[in-house]
């Protein structure tokens, strides 16, 4: 492998995507996700009747706006505000204050399953081992502040174990078998992106479910945030991320401020 090829970055959101798409396995996963433009973020909206705005690079949630296409007129999400319109002009004039900031993305909404009311979605951690093979060290699930759009621990989620949202949907067969497809999207994607750059070292996926419990990768984070991992019952699972962040160099500020513990 040529080297330089190897090493090249990763850039924002749209470019790890475009990378992902080129494996059938993961494209299939991977809802429809364009730069943004007023006729694309028109188009789309039409379409699938809810999507997301997503600044192209970004993390925690930050500037992530959920978009709605009602029977009459419409309706966006930014943090705890909830703002309508009766035409896609008006709309589109109020979310330009955040599009001239810098370069946004819109993604096809999912419709993910709920957990009393509430959204969730599910952060996979997969990293270098000490062997220099990729393995994924734990998996939380995020459920969505009671008024928010977004899930993020960041943004005031709270972090459970994955199978106590998955079992009430999937039941105890299917389950695990949920929870082994996302390590495989993990390691899949692992693969493809380290093939683009060989200096990586860990991701975070962020995986959601739809209502035919088909899993969907929303985005992949290139420095993920372990801090949530503490708020879970199995403290191994945070002391190996720590033990192979260390191996490669990384080292965490695991100091809680925001997530919620189940």
């Amino acid at each position: 492998m040529d080297i330089t090829l190897a090493n090249k970055p990763l850039g924002g959101k749209m470019n790890k995507t475009t990378l992902m798409r080129g494996n059938r396995m993961l494209a299939s996963h991977i809802p429809q996700t364009r730069r943004l433009k007023r006729s694309v973020f028109y188009n789309m909206l039409h379409r699938y009747g809810m999507v997301y705005v997503k600044p192209d690079r970004g993390s925690q949630g930050k500037g992530v706006i959920r978009v709605e296409r009602l029977r009459r007129g419409y309706r966006y999400q930014y943090g705890t505000g909830v703002h309508t319109f009766r035409n896609f002009n008006r709309l589109y004039r109020s979310l330009s204050r955040y599009f001239s900031l810098r370069p946004y993305l819109v993604q096809r909404g999912i419709h993910v399953l709920r957990y009393n009311g509430r959204p969730f979605d599910f952060r996979v951690m997969i990293q270098r081992n000490p062997s220099r093979r990729w393995e994924c060290t734990g998996t939380f699930g995020r459920l969505a502040h009671p008024r928010k759009a977004v899930t993020n621990g960041s943004q005031g989620g709270t972090i459970y174990a994955p199978s106590v949202l998955l079992r009430p949907f999937a039941g105890r067969r299917w389950t695990p078998r949920l929870l082994r497809n996302m390590n495989r999207m993990a390691h899949v994607t692992a693969a493809r992106l380290s093939a683009r750059k060989s200096s990586l070292n860990e991701l975070g996926l962020d995986i959601c479910f739809d209502r035919r419990l088909k899993p969907w990768i929303l985005e992949v984070n290139t420095v993920p945030d372990p801090k949530p991992f503490m708020l879970l019952s199995n403290r191994r699972i945070i002391r190996k991320i720590v033990a192979y962040g260390r191996a490669y160099g990384r080292h965490y500020n695991l100091k809680v401020t925001k997530a919620r513990r189940a």
